[in-house]
């Protein structure tokens, strides 16, 4: 039998992160130094993450998706609360953000479209 694992205790390796989570050790490590996540270290030095480092990735992906800079993930992160797993509530304001995000990106690519099938003429 397994042994359990307590998400608030920072145990997670870079390693185990980047497996569970689909995301590069090196984008780990990017995330970051961005402050995008964060990590205890051991005496040896080696990063250690807390369980609800899985969930930050998951929305920094979402808001990638989206085509959020670095910057305006880490405001967006920035409204979460801090080394506790992001609740339901939590998804839903930052899936609001990114919805309107994204329909007013929409709207930005459809005028840009229309500009180009029928350019103004000079």
């Amino acid at each position: 039998m397994a042994a359990s694992f307590d998400w608030h205790e920072a145990g997670l390796a870079v390693g185990q992160v980047a497996e569970r989570s689909g995301v590069a050790p090196s984008a780990l490590r990017f995330y970051e130094r961005q402050g995008l996540i964060t990590s205890d270290r051991t005496a040896g030095n080696q990063r250690r993450y807390h369980g609800d480092v899985l969930c930050r990735i998951a929305m920094i992906r979402a808001c990638q998706r989206v085509g959020l800079s670095i910057s305006e993930i880490r405001t967006a992160l920035a409204e979460l609360p801090e080394g506790q797993i992001p609740g339901p509530e939590d998804w839903n304001r930052l899936s609001q953000r990114l919805q309107t995000e994204l329909r007013e990106r929409i709207d930005d690519l459809n005028l840009a479209l229309r500009a180009l099938i029928r350019p103004d003429p000079a």
